[in-house]
């Protein structure tokens, strides 16, 4: 179910509500808590139900687990924990990428299996490791099965993220009964969830039918029409992610639920390391605590803390997806990173520019920006290429293409009706150019908004309460409505 879809905000999201707090006001914690699992195990099995099955067995067998781990700290216990979760994650989403590399490489013919990709597993699996990790540390206490089911299935960050931990979300679970109804929270979360649901319809969606095109007609495009394509893919993408998270903010927060911050606008960055703060926080966070710091961190010396990055980055491709091209995609991203950790940490600390007179500096911030940009954009033909070869086409396409306009089949792509209204009103359609205004206005548009706007949970703060705001939100949601005809996918799905 997405989302953005007539199901989920006619019928899923209005029933969940009124159930919720039906059972909340009349005390019922664990008839709430089952609710609640009830509505996500409807949310996740409307895919395809066997999808829940594998789910329902994971959330199983992790908490025996749990239970055995919480009465004695086995070793033997933790890697079987380990084992069964990465081997699950290796069936479902490694399996044919690992046998056709070795059929590649060996001339051997071994029948891949294409094995439908359960969708969010990289989230739930990553999730329960983490859980399990910290229950063998003594750090995770033991808990109820209907909380922990809960932790792991709850519906708004199940498929979009973020990877939540158990400190952040078990506690509040547990804490069901002590919750009133909060209308503050309730009216911020409506316009959270409104404004990510404007990023993903109106804007993600109309990106993507231009970038789709592009990247089905490669050798139909010129430089300039590369170039669009890439950029409008980096919007795309950011529109796309961020909008579904801030989407899931908002619907917990109606819930009463906290979900953690996953994006802090991160083509604001003025650095890779930077972004890295900024882009997919949880991520990060998970790399970080289960990864980079068991390594070694920067205990061992700055040439194996620069090992360590690079060693995370390229986890990051391949826990992304199966392919190559997101591993090129991981390793561009780690070699930049290393790079710029080693850049500041060798000038000394007074000639490094300071965070305020950074951004003081109009100039300088600008620069970083659009420099780092477009690195990123061009980092992100890998992610968003069926593989390595098409993203190569695509990039000598951008650099040393055929030079001319760009091509009016891809600037219909980027057609908003509502725009192009707006357009024939002013009589611009009279002029060739005119048909290429939406295009440009969508794409001005999307960097503004990415590169200077302000994030929407901090617009979503200052407009709760606020008359003339409700009626903005109403419009917007009215208008996400009626545009929700046109085709949709979210693109971490795979993921």
């Amino acid at each position: 179910m997405l989302f953005n879809s007539y199901l989920f905000i006619f019928l899923f999201f209005p029933l969940c509500l009124f159930g919720y707090y039906s059972l909340l006001y009349r005390k019922k914690k664990r008839a709430a808590q089952f609710f609640l699992l009830a509505m996500s195990f409807w949310f996740y099995g409307y895919f395809q139900i066997n999808y829940l099955l594998i789910m329902v067995g994971s959330i199983v067998v992790n908490y025996c687990f749990h239970r055995l781990l919480s009465k004695k700290a086995s070793v033997t216990v933790l890697f079987s924990a380990l084992a069964f979760n990465l081997g699950i994650l290796f069936y479902f989403k490694y399996y044919d990428f690992f046998v056709a590399n070795i059929n590649a490489v060996f001339g051997t013919s071994f029948l891949l299996r294409r094995v439908l990709l359960p969708l969010g597993i990289s989230f739930f699996t990553f999730q329960q490791i983490g859980f399990i990790v910290d229950t063998y540390r003594g750090e995770a206490k033991d808990c109820d099965p209907l909380s922990y089911a809960l932790f792991v299935a709850f519906f708004p960050q199940l498929t979009a993220g973020p990877i939540v931990t158990w400190k952040e979300m078990l506690p509040q679970f547990q804490r069901i009964t002590e919750r009133n109804t909060d209308w503050e929270k309730i009216a911020e979360g409506y316009a959270l969830f409104v404004l990510g649901l404007f990023k993903k319809v109106i804007l993600a969606d109309t990106l993507g039918m231009g970038v789709d095109y592009g990247y089905a007609n490669i050798g139909l495009l010129g430089r300039m029409d590369a170039v669009v394509v890439i950029t409008a893919y980096s919007l795309q993408l950011y529109f796309d992610f961020s909008g579904y998270c801030d989407m899931a903010r908002g619907i917990g927060r109606m819930l009463g639920i906290e979900i953690p911050v996953n994006f802090n606008s991160p083509y604001q960055a003025v650095n890779i390391v930077d972004f890295w703060k900024r882009w997919h926080i949880t991520l990060n966070r998970f790399f970080t605590a289960y990864v980079y710091i068991p390594l070694g961190g920067n205990r061992r010396g700055k040439g194996r803390m620069y090992l360590n990055f690079l060693i995370v980055f390229f986890l990051s491709g391949i826990w992304h997806g199966a392919g190559w091209n997101f591993i090129v995609w991981g390793m561009l991203h780690g070699v930049l990173y290393v790079l710029t950790r080693w850049y500041l940490e060798k000038k000394p600390a007074k000639e490094l520019p300071r965070e305020k007179r950074t951004h003081g500096n109009l100039m300088m911030t600008l620069v970083s920006r659009i420099a780092l940009f477009l690195y990123v954009s061009a980092a992100w033909v890998y992610f968003r290429a069926a593989d390595t070869a098409q993203a190569g086409r695509m990039l000598v396409t951008a650099f040393r293409g055929e030079a001319r306009k760009i091509s009016f089949d891809l600037a219909e792509c980027f057609q908003l009706d509502e725009l192009w209204y707006v357009c024939k009103v002013l009589r611009l359609d009279r002029f060739s150019w005119g048909r290429y205004l939406p295009m440009v206005f969508l794409l001005a548009a999307g960097i503004g908004l990415a590169m200077f706007g302000r994030n929407a949970a901090h617009l979503a703060g200052r407009m709760k309460g606020k008359t003339l705001s409700a009626v903005f939100l109403a419009v917007i949601l009215v208008w996400c409505v009626l545009s929700f005809s046109q085709v949709s996918a979210f693109l971490y799905f795979n993921f």
